[in-house]
């Protein structure tokens, strides 16, 4: 595969990666639950890293690595913000955002994958995926755990 193709893909996962690590720090500041807060600080903390390994990998293909999150995930970000204070920071509103976020994260590692990437790259975004399908598991679970709890009430 074409070097530069192999660099926009990776880019494209940094900025992914990077909307995620700003979307869990903000459901982690909108979040009431310790329980969660504490999720998505981690989560974001894991967002940040992949960054840095996607962002080495470009360096090393010698592409210049994305800096930024994508538009649209910064009008996500907003959107979370916004839901958050409507909504009295309700967590089920937060978490049913985050399994938006995480789902549109799922494709975009998914659709990674479908290409020819050297193994190296290969290897290293099968291992995020893994992480973010996890994470996106984590919240779904989470979701509808506190539907279940707010439906019986």
């Amino acid at each position: 595969m074409d070097n530069d193709k192999v660099i926009g893909i990776l880019n494209n996962l940094v900025e992914t990666c990077r909307d995620g690590q700003y979307g869990f720090k903000e459901a982690a500041e909108n979040a009431t639950g310790s329980d969660l807060k504490r999720f998505f600080s981690d989560a974001s903390l894991e967002r940040a890293r992949f960054v840095g390994e996607l962002q080495r990998q470009v360096q090393i293909l010698g592409g210049d690595p994305e800096k930024s999150g994508s538009t649209a995930g910064a009008m996500h970000r907003t959107w979370i913000n916004v839901k958050g204070t409507l909504t009295g920071k309700d967590d089920e509103s937060i978490l049913t955002e985050a399994e938006r976020g995480e789902d549109s994260a799922m494709k975009a590692y998914e659709d990674a994958l479908k290409q020819a990437l050297p193994a190296n790259c290969k290897t290293m975004v099968e291992a995020q995926y893994i992480e973010v399908k996890q994470a996106h598991d984590r919240v779904k679970r989470m979701r509808d755990a506190r539907s279940a709890t707010a439906g019986s009430n």
